[in-house]
């Protein structure tokens, strides 16, 4: 028996980004127009600057704009050639509508999942909306307190799938340590380890943690977190079983030899890495076309691409949407599987509590 297809919204993103050129690039894949009933989320005068702009560009094929669903936003803005690449306030604010009409409407039930094009932060700060990133407003909207970023990736190589989840995201280094409590650490592998069993489907999952300091602190030598709390708590966690803290340098040679497979590595089902830069880099350097974000704790599913705007190639017809299919496959799959509640949540409770904070972000 076959299940319906999921209906899932895919945002444009910064409209004088990558984004509305990766969405016509990817909703011409074959691939991608079988998994899931999707709908552009925007302005279709985006759509359709952007293909006049890049038919004769761009090398990849081009879905059409007039054969794409879409739920307009109405914006009022308009793209000419001449602001594709360059970005400013405006195009921040429309940015930040798009998403807050995608969770609007898939918080109401109309779709069950959201897959965003990329925005770019500063200029949300420009327009007003002082938020650190698209998950900290999807959280917002939808009233999910205990959230994370989980990356997945699987390799074209082996067919490993990689996941990652950080445990501080958009932060200073600075902030780091006084940020990373006991209390966060301890949340974000509940999440992780909830994600695992009910979306993933594993029942008994192997975490590895990083240590936060180099050697993971060598016994307070480099660093007293590790010794003053992290490995007690880490012994003592009993959801899961967990690996570490172990040396931020050589925790991530395993998952490489696993992605392009060499041998017989020993891997986890999942990785915390305790800040961006220590989980990301790996990440990108692996599987920076096909990396995909993953926002666990909300009461959808919610993934994008693991890459920016990208400006300085907007609108010459070079940008991949490799990372945007996996998106949106990831997606379809997390939703083919649990099509009711991803991550363990009903989406309608929480509708009337939404309204007011729409009302509330202006």
């Amino acid at each position: 028996m076959s299940l319906a297809l999921p209906k899932l919204a895919l945002t444009l993103g910064d409209p004088t980004g990558i984004g509305p050129e990766i969405v016509l690039k990817v909703l011409a894949d074959p691939e991608v127009q079988s998994c899931a009933h999707i709908t552009v989320v925007g302005d279709r005068q985006v759509l359709e600057a952007t293909y006049r702009l890049l038919r004769d560009r761009s090398p990849a094929p081009l879905a059409h704009p007039a054969g794409i669903p879409m739920l307009e936003c109405n914006t009022g803005f308009w793209l000419q050639p001449g602001r594709v690449g360059q970005g400013d306030a405006d195009s921040g604010a429309v940015s930040f509508a798009y998403l807050r009409t995608a969770v609007e409407r898939t918080l109401q039930g109309e779709f069950q999942g959201i897959v965003t094009a990329p925005i770019a932060k500063y200029l949300w700060h420009q327009a007003g909306y002082r938020f650190p990133g698209q998950t900290e407003v999807l959280a917002q909207l939808s009233g999910s307190e205990r959230y994370g970023m989980l990356f997945v990736a699987r390799s074209p190589h082996s067919g490993w799938q990689m996941r990652v989840l950080l445990a501080t995201t958009h932060i200073p280094l600075g902030q780091v340590p006084t940020v990373l409590t006991p209390e966060r650490v301890r949340t974000a592998l509940d999440l992780l380890v909830g994600s695992l069993r009910h979306t993933f489907g594993i029942p008994d999952p192997r975490i590895a943690v990083a240590g936060l300091n180099p050697h993971a602190g060598e016994q307070g030598q480099l660093g007293s977190e590790e010794k003053e709390w992290l490995t007690e708590l880490l012994r003592t966690y009993a959801h899961a079983q967990i690996w570490g803290p172990l040396p931020p340098d050589t925790l991530w040679v395993a998952p490489a030899q696993a992605w392009h497979g060499q041998g017989s590595p020993t891997v986890a089902d999942a990785y915390l890495a305790l800040y961006h830069d220590q989980g990301l880099i790996p990440v990108k350097m692996l599987a920076f076309d096909r990396a995909v974000n993953l926002t666990i704790g909300l009461p959808f599913v919610r993934t994008s691409p693991d890459h920016g705007t990208a400006f300085d190639i907007a609108g010459q017809g070079v940008a991949r949407c490799e990372s945007l299919k996996q998106a949106i496959l990831l997606a379809a799959e997390l939703l083919g599987k649990n099509p009711q509640s991803p991550e363990g949540n009903a989406v309608c409770t929480r509708q009337s509590e939404a309204v007011s904070r729409f009302q509330g972000v202006a």
